[in-house]
């Protein structure tokens, strides 16, 4: 036998060796369990929420304009600053209108004057139409020229009560309270009552307004599953707000509508939110995330998104656990993500064990070495 043949009878013997140490492609007998983290299937309530794009408009926004014309002599706030209903913004020269008052007072006064005048001749009329003095007629004129010269007062106090007004609208006030902005006209500018252009801009923004675009279908979807009883009414759940680069807002909002048309152009319909805003945080015109709340569904089961695997043909699957210690790949069926867990609609009852993280180091039928697995964690690194 020469030396090829006795190395390869000698290797053929090793590889015998290796072979026979594995009975039908078993593991070896020492070969330790798998370590995986599971966790127990439990059920709970969870809500179902949008996440639209939405734009923050003021509650309330009034335009500052002047009531009558005139030269604009002061402006009388801090421009970007908080000013509150009824304070005075601007003041229009005055003097034509004081001395309209006083034309007006001048009327008033010939009026009453009059009124005494007409009254002593009605009251001589009165007492001379009983002897037949004077004739009917005469009678007749005083008691007109008494009800003209009353009418002459009336008119003349409404005049005057008119320039009073005139004279006070000299002085533009802040019709609501909330925050202004930058003065639109300078001192010496021409002011006209029926101007197109605006002094300033108030708007209160304590409380602002998220409007938000809803797929008018994903609405009709909702209202089929309150009615069904499979989701509760969500007018109730606070609205969640992040910024565009997705911070969560401190503030919690509530939906107050859905429009009642739809935009044909996108089939979305417009959904209000109401959010109190006390730091004045979100500003007219802001881009936000709004998370929408659908509504709340009782008695789910939720399995975390590491635990799914999928098959050749893209079944979810999950990797159950029994009292024993050994995995079993069992298909489910999977309805909603929400933050990062699934629904478990069918495959998966409450109180059994599944494999969240380790599904690499174990196989369908395998004896496994189980530790819990911590949901804080992973939502920690979500």
């Amino acid at each position: 036998m020469n030396l090829i043949s006795y190395l390869r009878i000698n290797l053929l013997l090793v590889v015998l060796a290796l072979v026979g140490c594995r009975v039908d492609g078993a593991p070896e007998a020492n070969s330790p369990p798998a370590t995986v983290s599971v966790l127990s299937a439990r059920t709970e309530t969870v809500t179902l929420f949008d996440e639209l794009p939405g734009r923050v408009v003021a509650v309330r926004a009034a335009e500052i304009r002047p009531q009558v014309g005139g030269i604009v002599e002061k402006r009388m706030f801090i421009e970007g600053s908080e000013v509150v209903a009824g304070q005075p913004l601007f003041q229009i020269n005055a003097a034509p209108f004081a001395a309209e008052v006083e034309s007006a007072e001048a009327v008033l006064q010939r009026a009453e004057s009059g009124v005494v005048r007409n009254l002593n001749k009605f009251e001589r009329a009165k007492k001379l139409i009983t002897t037949n003095v004077i004739s009917n007629q005469a009678y007749d004129d005083a008691v007109a020229e008494l009800a003209q010269a009353k009418a002459n007062v009336a008119e003349a106090k409404a005049t005057l009560q008119r320039r009073r007004l005139e004279l006070e609208y000299t002085i533009v006030r802040a019709p609501i309270a909330g925050r202004i902005g930058s003065a639109l006209v300078t001192e010496g500018a021409l002011a006209a009552a029926s101007g197109a252009a605006p002094f300033a801009i108030v708007q209160q923004i304590d409380r602002v307004f998220v409007d938000v675009r809803q797929p008018a279908s994903q609405l009709e979807v909702i209202r089929a599953s309150v009615r069904s009883g499979q989701l509760d009414d969500s007018s109730r759940i606070p609205v969640a707000i992040f910024s565009a680069s997705g911070d969560l807002y401190p503030l919690a909002g509530r939906t107050l509508f859905s429009d009642i048309s739809v935009d044909e152009g996108t089939g979305n319909v417009s959904v209000r939110v109401e959010v109190n805003n006390p730091d004045r945080v979100l500003l007219p015109g802001m881009y936000v995330r709004v998370r929408l709340p659908r509504g709340t569904k009782r008695d789910v089961v939720m399995v975390p998104q590491q635990a799914v695997l999928r098959n050749p043909g893209g079944q979810p699957q999950l990797l159950i656990v029994d009292e024993a210690k050994r995995a079993t790949l069992r298909t489910v069926e999977l309805g909603e993500l929400v933050e990062g867990r699934y629904i478990v609609t069918a495959g998966l009852k409450p109180f059994e064990t599944f494999v969240v993280e380790g599904q690499e180091r174990a196989r369908d039928g395998d004896l496994i070495s189980a530790v819990p697995f911590v949901l804080a964690a992973a939502d920690a690194q979500r």
